[in-house]
This record gives structure tokens, C-alpha cells and sequence, in this order.
């Protein structure tokens, strides 16, 4: 949109921009194509814009094949946007983009997400929508030019801090283009930028305990001028030998340290991995029946059988809570599973299994009734695998290393995601989905 459609707009809707809602509307088209063309948007994928105002951008994000999300606060924008987009492919929701439910993202295919996001609340947002639970694979936002800068910092400037370092872990963050104040209606007192955040892939991240990474690097910025020695008093004992590690002086600040070297001392001050290696199981024959004990990848070098068990957790309103596997594990790694599942230890019952398993990854005990039973195969990782349901509203405790994140999803959207991507699940979830639903009586849930 130019600024004299802008204008034209703004008048026939008989409003101004609202500076509570930081309303700054792009009239410059180039700018917009070029936004666009930052997420290379491809037939299948599914865009969501964030702030969409009069959709000046949003013009530019519809395309052939591509599924249309916006997400706006102003009931006059949402008005004039249901008008401008009417039978296109495109899906409006009235609301503010904090309180927008990202479960309603899944199943549309792959996401990206474009916004202009308004100054005072960018900082949330983007922790919103760059989140375990996001599926978002690329984020385009235009930014005030400070919060950008701050994103895209390297270590030693004084724009380095833990927004920098804890956006970083997950995200390849790269400051794209300044804006000019000009282009905007009206203009804005400071610059803006565009800041892209790519999903790194599971090679990029290593493996460390990211409750702690968090904690580590907010506790050290949270004094710039102090040493970290003193901002973290209780690794003292440590701390000489962290720092010989990891080629650092003792009196060391938070902005001197690189991310790589954050996550290093992360694994020093806590080892992590998402499994055991060493865990013993059960080898069992073709009929289920033991016949010998061996470690965790002794088994899975080998394809030994053993056993396994999947439980699939409902609330009282019938959705099915799903658990998106650690990006760490040695099977189906960063893909959505079964509520809970694990291996059968050595010794161990299906039964007991399946009570310690839920305890372990959700938190809760609760009672299992038995549904189904997959056979051994190449497509069960050579698992024979008993299955189980329940019923728990959660909350729950989900281990950070084993679990990426986990909610609750409606078992039509479930369907009917599993339907358009099937990638994006463990190949076991889908036959103990199908084996649910014959359990039920067709379609179960």
C-alpha cells in the first residue's frame, strides 16, 4: 500500500493511528516485496504474520499454494483486512498476538513468521514466538533498531547480553536491513530494522541442561560490571579450572564469553545427556520371551528385540497431549510422539514400565488401562511395544533433556496434521495412533 491508500484507508474507517498499539504503518511497497522475499515462501508452507494492520505487508504474503495466518489486536483493522483478503486463503484472528494459541499453528504445513512488531512489546513476542512450542522455522521482524541490535550483538560490544546469548542457542540470528523512520505512517522517532531468526539444526546446538544455561548467562549479565566469579558464588570451587578450560581469565565478565564457550560451561557445571548408553534391557525372542540382557546401544547397534511401552495421555476435554522428543536422542530426534514412552528395563514388567515412564517424563501417577499391543518389526524399531491410556488434565514436569516441549492437541487437528506431515512424528506414533483408533471402535477420542 502507498501512503495516500494508507491515508485514504485510515479515513474511511474513520480512525488514526493508535499509539497505544504502537501503530506505525509501512508505505513503502519495495520494502514490503522485499520482507516478503526474506522468507522465500514456498507451495505447502504456512506464513503468520504478526501485526498485520491495514496488511500492507500482507499483500505480499499471499501466493499460490501458501496458507495465510494474520494476527491482529484492532477490531478496525481486522474489519478491513476480513474485507480486503475475502476469498482468499487467508485466516484472521482478532487478538492480541501474546494471548494467540501457537497450537493452532501445527498442521498446515511448515511455518514461517513475519511481523511489524510494535516497539513496546517486541521483547515478549519474540520470546512467544521463538519458543520450544513454536514451529516456526524462520522469523522476519522488523524491529526498533535497539532491539535489533541487541539480538544480533557479538561478544565484547555493549549491545551483548543475555537476550543475544539465549536467542542464539536455538536461532541463527542475522540483522538484515535499517529501515528509515520515512517509510512509515506515521513516522516514528526511531530507526527500525529487520532482524532475521533462522532454527539452527540439531548438529548446531549441543547437548547441555538449558534451564541452567538460561540461568547462567541471566545471573551473569545481571550485573554487566561485575566478574562472573562473584555473580556466581556457589561454582567457586570450579571456577579456576572452568576457566583454564575454556581459555578465560578468572576475572571474566558475561560479555567476554561467546556463546560456544555459555554452553560449555553450562556442560561443565552439570554433564548432560538425553539418554544413557549404558541402561541394561531385555533381548527377547520372537515370541516375546527373554532370553538374555544387553546395554541400551548394544541393543540398537545390533537390532536386538526388546521391549518398549507407549502411553497416550487424554484431559477431560479429549485432547491427546503429545511430547516433542529432545533434538539429542538417538531415535526419531525433534519429532512429536506419544504422551509418554520409554524402553522396558532389564527385569522390568510392561506394566511397571509403563507407571515408571509417566512418572519420569510427566510428573504424575495415575491409573493405565491396557489398549493394544504392536508386534515386533523393523517400523517398531524391533521393539515389542504394549500400550497404554489415561486420563490428567496437567500440569506436568517434563525433563528438559528428554523433551523438547509438550501440550495438549484437539484429536481432529491431530489427524489431521498427521495427514498433511507425517514426518513431523515418530513413525511408532502413527501405528499406535492407528492401533487407538481400531481399539475404539474406528476413531478413537
Amino acid at each position: 500500500m502507498t501512503l495516500t491508500e494508507i491515508q485514504h484507508a485510515l479515513a474511511e474507517l474513520e480512525t488514526r493511528p493508535r499509539q497505544s498499539l504502537g501503530q506505525n504503518f509501512l508505505h513503502d511497497q519495495n520494502i514490503a516485496r522485499w520482507i516478503a522475499a526474506q522468507l522465500s515462501l514456498r507451495e505447502g508452507e504456512h506464513v503468520v504474520e504478526v501485526g498485520p494492520g491495514l496488511g500492507s505487508l500482507s499483500e505480499c504474503l499471499v501466493q499460490p499454494g501458501v496458507t495465510v495466518t494474520l494476527i491482529e489486536k484492532d477490531g478496525l483493522m481486522v474489519e478491513w483486512l476480513s474485507k480486503k483478503f475475502a476469498g482468499q486463503p487467508v485466516e484472521l484472528f482478532h487478538m492480541d498476538a501474546l494471548d494467540f494459541d501457537l497450537r493452532k499453528l501445527y498442521g498446515k504445513g511448515p511455518v514461517k513468521i513475519v511481523g511489524n512488531l510494535p516497539y513496546y512489546v517486541s521483547t515478549p513476542l519474540i520470546a512467544k514466538y521463538a519458543s520450544a512450542l513454536s514451529p516456526a522455522s524462520i522469523l522476519v521482524l522488523m524491529l526498533q533498531h535497539e532491539v535489533a541490535a541487541r539480538l544480533a550483538a557479538t561478544p565484547g560490544t555493549k549491545d551483548f547480553g543475555a537476550m543475544s546469548v539465549c536467542t542464539a542457542r536455538r536461532w541463527k540470528v542475522s540483522y538484515a536491513k535499517k529501515i528509515p523512520h520515512t517509510v512509515f505512517f506515521p513516522q516514528p522517532k526511531v530507526a527500525s530494522a529487520v532482524v532475521i531468526l533462522e532454527k539452527k539444526s540439531a548438529d548446531e546446538v549441543p547437548a547441555c541442561d538449558e534451564a541452567l544455561f538460561e540461568y547462567l548467562v541471566r545471573k551473569g549479565f545481571s550485573e554487566r560490571r561485575k566478574q562472573l566469579r562473584k555473580l556466581l558464588p556457589e561454582y567457586r570451587e570450579l571456577w579456576p579450572d572452568a576457566c583454564a578450560a575454556l581459555g578465560l581469565p578468572e576475572t571474566v565478565r558475561a560479555e567476554e564469553l561467546s556463546l560456544q564457550q555459555w554452553e560449555k560451561l553450562t556442560q561443565m557445571v552439570a554433564p548432560a545427556r538425553a539418554q544413557s548408553g549404558d541402561e541394561m534391557f531385555d533381548i527377547v525372542d520372537e515370541s516375546d520371551r527373554v532370553i538374555g540382557s544387553e546395554t541400551r546401544n548394544t541393543v540398537h547397534v545390533n537390532n536386538f528385540r526388546h521391549r518398549a511401552v507407549h502411553m497416550l495421555i487424554f484431559n477431560q476435554a479429549g485432547e491427546l497431549f503429545l511430547q516433542k522428543r529432545s533434538i539429542w536422542k538417538d531415535k526419531n530426534p525433534g519429532v512429536w510422539d506419544s504422551s509418554a514412552a520409554g524402553h522396558v528395563d532389564a527385569g522390568e514388567t510392561y506394566d511397571g514400565a509403563a507407571e515408571r515412564e509417566i512418572l519420569e517424563e510427566l510428573g504424575i501417577r495415575i491409573p493405565l488401562e491396557k489398549f493394544g499391543r504392536l508386534g515386533c518389526s523393523a517400523e517398531t524399531g524391533f521393539e515389542f511395544i504394549e500400550l497404554y491410556s489415561g486420563t490428567h488434565d496437567g500440569p506436568f514436569v517434563l525433563p528438559r533433556m528428554e523433551l523438547e516441549t509438550g501440550a495438549f492437541f484437539a484429536m481432529p487437528q491431530v489427524r489431521e496434521w498427521l495427514a498433511r506431515t507425517p514426518q513431523d512424528f515418530s513413525p511408532v506414533f502413527r501405528q499406535v495412533l492407528a492401533a487407538y483408533d481400531a481399539a475404539k471402535g474406528g476413531r478413537g477420542g
